[in-house]
């Protein structure tokens, strides 16, 4: 299931949604949007590290609900089950993964920082991760942009065939 990461980041799904402030507007507004949102963001941020990510959200208060575990665009979704705080989940799955990976944890839980850190994984606050998303997304526009900008004459424009051909009939 993790093979090809060497790391893992568990997020608290909740915590990050209160913390972001794109997303604390959009949860004002509908929180399955603001979910759907930070879902996308760890799919991209995944997709561009190699990072497998683990986002956890409280269902914990759900009567008689089961834990849901979804795989959405590479990255997994877990719902937890009655009685089961994201916190207590993490908590679970830094001890399996701890062994094999550097794990690091996304929370501004102070309790739960503590916890994780006691099992050996890295905290990473919500502000912290909202900075490397955004460093992130930054430099991939920038690279993108350069791409854009270096394509500058029109043989560098052309594919290989194209070019080929008015070169032959250039040279007559």
């Amino acid at each position: 299931m993790l093979e090809g990461h060497e790391e893992i980041l568990l997020v608290d799904g909740y915590n990050i949604i209160n913390a972001w402030p794109n997303l604390q507007s959009a949860k004002e507004v509908d929180l399955e949007n603001a979910r759907q949102k930070l879902i996308d963001i760890m799919c991209e941020y995944s997709a561009l590290t190699g990072i497998k990510v683990k986002l956890v959200f409280d269902a914990h208060m759900v009567e008689g609900g089961k834990r849901v575990v979804e795989s959405i665009n590479g990255i997994e979704v877990i719902f937890t089950k009655e009685r089961e705080t994201a916190d207590n989940y993490i908590e679970k799955m830094v001890e399996i993964y701890g062994k094999e990976y550097r794990v690091r944890v996304a929370t501004s839980d102070f309790l739960e920082q503590r916890m994780v850190l006691g099992k050996g994984a890295i905290r990473v606050s919500a502000r912290e991760l909202y900075n490397e998303v955004n460093q992130l997304f930054e430099n991939r526009r920038k690279q993108e942009k350069m791409k854009r900008v270096r394509k500058e004459t029109v043989a560098e424009r052309l594919d290989e065939n194209t070019l080929q051909a008015l070169l032959k009939r250039i040279k007559g």
